[in-house]
């Protein structure tokens, strides 16, 4: 293995990886606090320091390994905030709000970095092609990230947000789930598959689900931006792949 492209690889992930997932975790602690609960406040949660918000294995150790073996999907995690939905001023709107915060700050970055790409093209060229598959690398991961987060499935965003605004005889059952939240996923994103494949069956909720997805949203930066989101995101796949 040539483990200097690998070095070359976690380089030129690890800037925007760690402000998208910074920004994610530091919102829901911040919207937190401004509805009514300060727990987030009170550990030290609301902040841009990431180092309060990585988890040692999710957001560094796996990360690595999956880079180091050559896979082409990341995956990780950031130590969750923690939230009272009771002390919230009106628990069941705010607990929407505040798990929205998370993906919404990364499509926010996402469009910012879009909008930055303008700007690549003043500087010389070896800077320019760093920042470009640098910008690359932040918008494809922070709409990602707020894609995936967006599942219906607690503790993921998408569930908290569900769960608050679906009717009661369905949102109890889907809260429910939490507890068991985090097996199903990774039952979902990494064994089906697997099992699936090998069945010839194809169940890839990344490849048929989350990626598409991705992608749209990005094409939808695209057009309002004017920015040349898809080539940015080509040239960091490149980069990598190189």
């Amino acid at each position: 293995m040539d483990i200097l492209p690998s070095l070359s690889a976690i380089l030129l992930y690890a800037v925007p990886v760690i402000v998208a997932i910074t920004f994610h975790e530091a919102a829901h602690g911040y919207v937190a606090w401004k509805l009514g609960d300060d727990t987030a406040y009170q550990l030290g949660r609301v902040t841009f320091n990431p180092l309060k918000h990585i988890d040692a294995f999710g957001t560094v150790l796996l990360p690595a390994i999956l880079i180091f073996s050559g896979s082409r999907f990341l995956f990780g995690w950031a130590k969750p905030v923690p939230v009272d939905f009771n002390r919230l001023h009106r628990p069941r709107r705010d607990m929407v709000i505040v798990a929205a915060a998370g993906p919404g700050i990364n499509l926010v970055l996402a469009f910012v970095s879009a909008v930055l790409l303008h700007v690549a093209g003043l500087f010389p060229d070896a800077v320019a092609q760093a920042l470009v598959r640098v910008l690359g690398v932040s918008i494809f991961f922070n709409v990602l990230l707020a894609v995936f987060n967006m599942l219906p499935l607690p503790p993921l965003d998408g569930g908290r947000v569900a769960v608050g605004l679906l009717p009661d005889r369905l949102a109890r059952p889907l809260a429910r789930l939490e507890r068991f939240g985090f097996v199903i996923l990774i039952l979902v994103v990494f064994v089906v598959p697997i099992v699936a494949s090998r069945m010839g069956y194809d169940f890839n909720i990344f490849s048929w689900l989350i990626l598409p997805v991705t992608f749209f949203v990005t094409d939808v930066l695209s057009v309002l931006t004017g920015a040349n989101v898809s080539d940015a995101i080509i040239a960091v796949f490149r980069s990598l792949s190189g």
